[in-house]
């Protein structure tokens, strides 16, 4: 009764609580902190009750794990730590009159059939039923057991597919901080280089490169990258929740005719990228070294389009609302079904919290998919967003001499008839012409071989046979003409190896 109790005011009571474990504060990785005011972890003890479960608790469940929180995660007294916290667990607020209503259900049950069916006072004494034209209301559990299978699957498929979407939200973000490094790594890496990517000659420089020139272009890079993730961030979050600390975050960063830009668009992220591969088209480099560079742009776009699938389509609504009913349904007559399960018991009562831990847990399970299912608001974005834009600051920074002088002794290696790209073409279109010469010459000898052979041939029978016929000068010719034939055939059968 305690137990029940202790739901019972979870569910009802209007003072403030703590929704969530006691627990250290979670570092955020971020090298510059942020100007918004949002955090991750645990609420204060002085929020709102509303910020403590719900809608509202969402935005302190972006937590970002360090070595120490994976230690206190795996840690052996979890198990307890976790049961000691039931009390102030959000999930568990949030289900407190899906609760309370079969807790009432199974309390309305006992107290009812022990007035039409008979009771038991508390020196053990058994009363006969005080309402005795009523039957008791109970319900076979076989049909129960046959449909705990299929309430099962369709729990499963219903977390699965919610964690899913929140997995592919977090790949999305993880490959928009790899490519945000690359894109700046490569900016850096590569100004002032007009060669190919692809030359095996030494690296031309544009020109000489000024310090302040490149310190300026490369910051437009790194903060124009910053730009569009705090943009995306801002894009799939709720309108009242970031807006006024998006705008003062980017007008101090920005120039003013970009942040007003920016913050102007229809489409925030779009805009920003644009910007960004202005800036990249800025830069002193081979054009193909920017083209490079821009497929980054096109993964932004595809983490862009991916997260806005996600945000707007979400898992077909029939199911949710299927499961949804059917647990509603199974769990609202489910104390019908265990009454007479606990007929060991003083009057039945212990079927009061035993339906409650029941309901708890399973409307937990379908809770949990719910809570997963739109996955941006429980998702540290504005700490992804801190995060890459230290990453790209630091690596703007990494800038090397001025003007790129490669020593004499590599450049000679480079330079060599083995390395160089126009020599070995040279070399290559030499030894086809030669080689092309050569067959037409062979081409030519074994055509006049075959000429002076068949000469001989019809010199020959004209000195031994002066009385050969017409017939057989036209046979003789034949075979001459299938001798050049075959010969020509040869050669063409042998040029093409011989190329």
């Amino acid at each position: 009764m305690k137990f029940l109790s202790a739901l019972l005011l979870l569910a009802l009571s209007p003072t403030q609580t703590v929704a969530f474990a006691p627990a250290n504060n979670h570092a955020v990785v971020s090298a510059a902190p942020s100007s918004t005011s949002l955090q991750m972890g645990p609420p204060s003890p002085e929020s709102l009750l509303t910020e403590t479960y719900g809608e509202g608790s969402r935005k302190y469940r972006r937590t970002v794990y360090t070595h120490n929180e994976w230690v206190k995660h795996r840690s052996s007294d979890r198990f307890i730590r976790n049961i000691s916290s039931m009390y102030n667990s959000g999930v568990y607020k949030s289900l407190g009159r899906e609760v309370f209503a079969t807790t009432a259900i199974a309390t309305f049950l006992v107290v009812f059939n022990a007035l039409t069916g008979g009771y038991t006072d508390f020196d053990g004494v058994q009363h006969e039923a005080i309402i005795s034209s009523l039957p008791q209301l109970t319900l076979p559990l076989t049909p129960f057991t046959l449909l705990s299978p299929s309430l099962g699957l369709l729990l499963v498929f219903r977390t699965n597919s919610s964690y899913g979407r929140w997995d592919e939200a977090r790949k999305f973000w993880g490959l928009n901080i790899n490519h945000t490094r690359d894109l700046n790594r490569m900016a850096t890496a590569w100004y002032g280089n007009d060669s190919s990517p692809d030359s095996l000659s030494a690296p031309k420089q544009t020109a000489e490169i000024d310090p302040a020139e490149r310190e300026h272009l490369l910051g437009q890079v790194s903060l124009l990258t910053w730009a569009f993730v705090r943009s995306m961030k801002r894009h799939l979050s709720p309108p009242d929740e970031d807006e006024e600390d998006y705008i003062a975050e980017l007008k101090s960063r920005l120039t003013p005719e970009q942040s007003d830009a920016i913050i102007s668009a229809t489409h925030r992220p779009n805009r920003a990228l644009f910007d960004l591969s202005v800036a990249i088209e800025k830069l002193p480099m081979h054009f193909m070294r920017k083209n490079e560079i821009n497929k980054n742009l096109s993964i932004f776009e595809d983490t862009l389009g991916g997260c806005e699938r996600l945000l707007s389509s979400p898992v077909p609504l029939f199911y949710s609302r299927h499961t949804a009913r059917f647990i509603s349904v199974w769990l609202l007559f489910l104390p019908f079904a265990l009454y007479g399960q606990f007929g060991d018991s003083w009057n039945h009562v212990t079927m009061i919290p035993a339906t409650a831990l029941i309901s708890l847990f399973l409307f937990g399970i379908e809770e949990l998919a719910t809570q997963l299912e739109e996955p941006f608001t429980i998702l540290p974005m504005q700490g992804f967003c801190d995060k890459i834009g230290a990453n790209c600051n630091e690596i703007v920074t990494w800038a090397g001499q001025d003007v790129y002088k490669m020593p004499e002794e590599l450049m000679e290696h480079l330079e060599s008839p083995e390395l160089n790209t126009e020599s070995n073409l040279d070399l290559i279109e030499e030894s086809d012409d030669e080689e092309k010469s050569d067959v037409e010459d062979k081409i030519q000898e074994m055509e006049m071989e075959s000429d002076d052979e068949a000469e001989n041939d019809i010199n020959v029978e004209d000195d031994t046979s002066s009385e050969m016929t017409s017939s057989d000068l036209e046979m003789e010719s034949d075979l001459v003409e299938e001798s050049d034939d075959e010969v020509e055939d040869d050669v063409e059968d042998k040029l093409p190896e011989m190329e």
